[in-house]
């Protein structure tokens, strides 16, 4: 069944916590470069209910023990990647994508620079993750949000989890902008939807992106206000993460652009699309660790 109006808005990749609170945490091995190893950073980008495709990437990342050193995300992206950076496994980041329920992480309000105002979803992820802020975190950890003061690109790699995926993930029309500081800050996706750079800036030596806004091939036209808006979103991640992308080692690209904006009833699908995408890409992953171990200087 189909979703719309006001709980259509309810992004798919922003429900992969609701049932993390109470659920034990089985980690996978925190992984450290070696001297001589280079840094591995995942970059996983926006695109709204897409962002479950992220979950089938880090699957086969993990089943084949590619290291992950770093963790980039921005928008959809920082949902996966701060639950994944704290130590849930892929195994749990699936079970979670199929239990939750939309009424755990959603407050909606009046109209009013958003309909939605972020504060239980910011809640819930504390909650999920223990209270971990951004320093304290498994791999370490970089949500991407948008100064919308400035216009500049935001990188939070300290304090709280919570708030700062909220940032990453605020929607301008859809979610209340979010104040921290003295700042107010709205999706990153606005100027970094797929953050290749940041990673560059905070030491990655291989980039692996994951880019799930550029297919738009095969999906219906949207339907309601809400996924028009998301959608149109859509298009403007894909045009701006272009240049970007040039600058990553490594881009997969699951084919998910038959999964509307706010549909998340296709969750299973984008998980399968990310697992093909990153299997096909793996030769390719392996080889450019190969080539960089062979370069990187002693730490």
């Amino acid at each position: 069944m189909r979703i719309h109006g006001a709980h259509g808005i309810l992004l798919a990749a922003l429900l992969f916590c609701a049932s993390c609170a109470h659920r034990e945490v089985i980690s996978p091995p925190a992984v450290q470069p070696s001297p001589k190893a280079p840094k591995v950073a995942l970059a996983l980008g926006a695109g709204s209910s897409k962002g479950f495709a992220h979950i089938g990437v880090l699957k086969v990342l993990e089943a084949n023990k590619i290291p992950v050193h770093m963790i980039v995300g921005t928008s959809a992206g920082s949902f996966v990647g701060c639950f994944y950076a704290y130590g849930y496994n892929t195994y749990q980041l699936q079970r979670l994508a199929f239990s939750i329920e939309k009424g755990d992480i959603a407050d909606l309000t009046v109209p009013d620079n958003g309909f939605i105002k972020g504060e239980k979803l910011e809640e819930y992820v504390n909650r999920a993750v223990r209270n971990t802020p951004l320093e304290s975190m498994r791999i370490p950890f970089y949500a991407v949000a948008t100064d919308i003061q400035s216009g500049q690109e935001m990188v939070f790699g300290t304090g709280n989890t919570g708030k700062a995926v909220r940032a990453s993930c605020s929607i301008p029309g859809i979610f209340r902008p979010v104040r921290i500081g003295a700042r107010t800050y709205v999706d990153g996706g606005v100027v970094s939807p797929v953050a290749v750079d940041a990673a560059r800036r905070h030491g990655a030596d291989i980039v692996i992106a994951v880019d799930i806004s550029a297919d738009h091939d095969g999906g219906s036209a949207p339907e309601s206000t809400v996924d028009t808006l998301l959608h149109s979103i859509g298009i403007m991640y894909a045009k701006l993460s272009s240049i970007q992308l040039s600058r990553a080692d490594i881009v997969i690209r699951p084919k998910v652009g038959h999964i509307g904006a706010s549909d998340f009833n296709k969750r299973h699908e984008a998980i399968l699309e990310g697992e093909k995408a990153a299997q096909e890409a793996l030769p390719r992953i392996r080889a450019a660790i190969e080539a960089a171990s062979g370069s990187v200087p002693q730490r």
